[in-house]
């Protein structure tokens, strides 16, 4: 076991390393302008020339990126090139928001996507064919349309929660419960789509093989059967799918944010990247990449305890 960490762990820091590269060489490769967008149109070149080699950008890219890498190394990922905020505040202060709701999002959809799933390959028929049509509904229509429609519904016509905004949860818990529920929900129904599908694929499957068939014959009643032994061979091929959800989910959480102007990592990006604010968009880079790893870990311990012989792979 300690091996197989070791491998991912070092997957993970090559990837790291591969990604900061590539963002780099882009973001820095088109930095010509920085300095004249910084000081604004009307400033001279003179000031423009300065400021750029104030901010480093005259010297070769290689050099620029090991300065950048030494520092990152350290903990430090610069200022901000427009406000002087530190981006490891900027970005820290911004990541529980969306981690909350992007948390949330997993869970709920893990959770109905299980039940649904297991329920319609178990009672299989009319519930079987219904579930399978909500899910492609639930798969096609866009996440900025279902976040439009819950603002109007529950927000607007019946009032039950907040339009916009964020409180956090040191705040006030219901307030924070209130502000979340309509972006989790949004966030949340897509990926309840795609796993529901993947979960009744594996349970399907499952039912079908000679263990299941001896289990039952030897008076094991088929609730037992299928919650013991069928979803812990399923739930290798569910974790896998829901950790390439969780993913998206920090994607669609730009559009979600910015529907429910919710102060996350999504419209920090979106700022940000507008500004051409590089070293922020860098710190957000970095951030994402990190949870990607933790969470490709994270499956795959699991995976590890569901099945020994994923340790090999």
């Amino acid at each position: 076991m300690i091996r197989f960490i070791l491998r991912r762990l070092i997957s993970g820091v090559v990837l790291l390393f591969v990604v900061s590269a590539l963002a780099f060489a882009l973001l820095y490769a088109n930095s010509e302008d920085i300095a004249r967008r910084i000081l604004g149109q009307n400033a001279s070149q003179e000031l423009v020339d300065r400021k750029t080699a104030e901010l480093g950008l005259d010297r070769p890219l290689w050099q620029q990126f090991g300065d950048w890498l030494t520092h990152a190394i350290r903990g430090d990922f610069g200022r901000s090139w427009f406000t002087g905020e530190l981006v490891a505040s900027g970005v820290s202060s911004r990541l529980t928001v969306t981690l909350s709701i992007v948390l949330g999002a997993t869970i709920l959809a893990a959770v109905v996507a299980v039940g649904l799933g297991v329920l319609a390959a178990v009672r299989g028929g009319w519930v079987d064919r219904v579930v399978q049509v909500v899910s492609v509904i639930g798969f096609a229509v866009p996440g900025f349309l279902l976040a439009l429609g819950l603002v109007l519904l529950f927000a607007i016509e019946l009032g039950w929660f907040k339009a916009t905004g964020y409180i956090p949860i040191t705040t006030s818990a219901t307030g924070w419960l209130s502000s979340v529920t309509l972006p989790v929900i949004a966030l949340a129904l897509g990926t309840i789509a795609v796993v529901t599908q993947q979960v009744r694929g594996s349970v399907t499957d499952g039912l079908t093989r000679d263990f299941v068939r001896t289990l039952r014959s030897r008076g094991l009643g088929m609730r037992r059967v299928v919650l013991r032994h069928v979803l812990r061979n399923a739930g290798g091929p569910a974790l896998a799918v829901l950790a390439v959800q969780f993913i998206g989910l920090l994607g669609g959480a730009v559009i979600v944010e910015q529907v429910f102007a919710i102060p996350g990592l999504g419209q920090l990006a979106v700022s940000s990247t507008v500004k051409a604010d590089i070293p922020m968009v860098m710190g957000l880079v970095l951030v994402t990449a990190l949870i990607v790893v933790a969470v490709n870990l994270l499956i795959d311990l699991l995976q590890a305890a569901l099945n020994p012989k994923v340790r090999l792979s």
